[in-house]
């Protein structure tokens, strides 16, 4: 975030455009949750990203103000808000990057999210959850792979947050005693932990209220006030 935050810095826009593309799903749902119509849900954030992109906007987004999250959600409502620099922006488009956000899916996904008693800011923080959740799998995943463990790690993801396989079936499978798969299930869930933290802190103005926001994102997921 620090790095997309540097327009100086060369690395900047491949790491804005990153940002852009992993956390747009979140700012999609609080839209369409605020009863935008799918097409204009859509236009309405590729106009936001690409007013980021234009403007270098998170140059302000400094960890020191506060959660990355807060300071993205709150310039999309300022951007919501101002209709006039939206409308601007999007005739602008022409000559603006566009990221390439795949929205039939997210509408697709955005079907699945709870019940309407929700606000737009329930659904928002819950899913940026969701996808901090999915981005650390998919680091973890990325791990075990080049370390040559892929089997392993597809075999028993479905042991990082709840109840996979049976030991028993999975010791067949891997051709592994049952007390070395629950070692490795053991470090496997340390490492999950491990880089779900750093995930989080790299987001905080303090990396010491890591726990704190991960009991935050916990009571997000399951629908409670945050």
């Amino acid at each position: 975030m620090l790095e997309a935050g540097h327009r100086s810095s060369p690395a900047s826009d491949g790491a804005l455009a990153e940002l852009c593309e992993t956390y747009w799903y979140p700012l999609y749902a609080y839209v369409r949750r605020r009863g935008h119509s799918v097409a204009d849900a859509k236009d309405a954030t590729q106009a936001f990203f690409a007013h980021v992109l234009e403007k270098g906007s998170l140059v302000a987004a400094d960890p020191q103000r506060g959660r990355f999250r807060s300071f993205l959600l709150t310039a999309l409502k300022n951007f919501l808000a101002d209709e006039h620099d939206r409308r601007q922006t999007q005739k602008r488009g022409g000559g603006v990057r566009h990221l390439s956000l795949d929205f039939d899916s997210g509408e697709q996904r955005y079907q699945f999210e709870p019940v309407d008693s929700w606000t737009p800011e329930k659904v928002f923080e819950r899913r940026w959850a969701l996808t901090l959740l999915d981005q650390v799998v998919e680091q973890l995943q990325r791990e075990y792979h080049e370390r040559g463990k892929g089997e392993l790690f597809d075999q028993c993801r479905g042991h990082l947050v709840g109840a996979g396989p049976e030991y028993a079936e999975l010791t067949e499978t891997l051709q592994m005693s049952e007390g070395s798969l629950r070692v490795a299930v053991s470090r496997m869930r340390g490492r999950y932990r491990e880089l779900l933290r750093r995930e989080v802190a790299a987001t905080l103005a303090n990396p010491d209220a890591a726990d704190d926001e991960l009991e935050t994102l916990r009571r997000a997921i399951r629908g409670e006030e945050t």
